[in-house]
């Protein structure tokens, strides 16, 4: 005789979602596979924060791109001290420091750091795709100073390497603390007159790059509106609101509004 089944009336929600829900459960825990699956996100966001960027297959991605590549690394020695020692994470060793002052192309519009962040993972996927797609949104002129790949980075490093290239902008991509769904998260900062000191009020944040979030294509194009609104404007934070939604919704109603 064989035995009835009885569906799951929370498949189809779960295979529309990477969110852990519905995990049944086995006696008094859960079941075997939900546990491993569980064990198997621990592990990923781990290495995600532990593992090393590879910054020459970085360096090269981008230099193929024809970008300007300089490295620099913070005040945090090591990955132990830079988990343990935020602070250090947010200033540039000093050395890195004096040698950017002296090669960075002062007087520059946007100034782009690339820093490992909580996830290397996310910059070692993500970073090269979205600096390839932003590009062609902004302007031919726009003047940008080498790229700064940093290790052992936090996001107000930017604000440091901002001020000493003199950049009206800073743009800070840095892989985000990790989830148990999404090891691979890239953040964007903004930071408009970037100087040691600045807070996150005044930064604009654009999260979760990813093709399981916003793929980069879509990061490009809403990073790209909120820099030329941010160098028109003079400014960052809660005073600049993200309505690139909505320009980009003009734009496909423009045809019909002639008519």
């Amino acid at each position: 005789m064989s035995e009835s089944v009885t569906p799951n009336p929370w498949a189809q929600w779960r295979s529309a979602t990477p969110a852990r829900l519905a995990l049944g459960r086995a006696g008094a825990g859960m079941p075997t596979d939900e546990t491993l699956r569980f064990g198997w996100a621990h592990a990923m966001a781990r290495d995600a924060i532990h593992a090393a960027l590879d910054v020459d297959v970085l360096d090269a991605a981008l230099s193929a791109q024809h970008w300007e590549v300089v490295r620099a690394r913070s005040r945090a020695a090591d990955r132990t001290t830079y988990l343990r020692r935020p602070d250090l994470g947010r200033r540039l060793d000093e050395d890195d420091g004096g040698r950017l002052r002296v090669t960075g192309r002062h007087g520059c519009d946007v100034c782009v750091v690339i820093g490992d962040g909580l996830s290397s993972l996310a910059v070692a996927r993500h970073a090269a795709p979205l600096l390839a797609a932003l590009r062609s949104h902004l302007p031919a002129e726009t003047r940008f100073s080498p790229v700064v790949i940093a290790t052992q980075a936090r996001v107000a490093l930017a604000d440091e390497v901002g001020e000493l290239f003199g950049a009206m902008l800073s743009v800070m991509l840095i892989g985000e603390r990790p989830g148990l769904s999404s090891p691979d998260s890239l953040g964007i900062y903004l930071t408009h007159s970037p100087r040691r000191g600045r807070n996150d009020a005044e930064r604009n944040c654009i999260s979760n790059v990813r093709p399981e979030g916003l793929p980069c294509e879509a990061a490009a194009l809403k990073l790209a509106w909120l820099m030329r609104e941010s160098l028109r404007l003079g400014l960052t934070g809660v005073g600049l609101k993200d309505e690139s939604d909505l320009a980009v919704l003009d734009q496909r109603l423009a045809p019909l509004l002639v008519r």
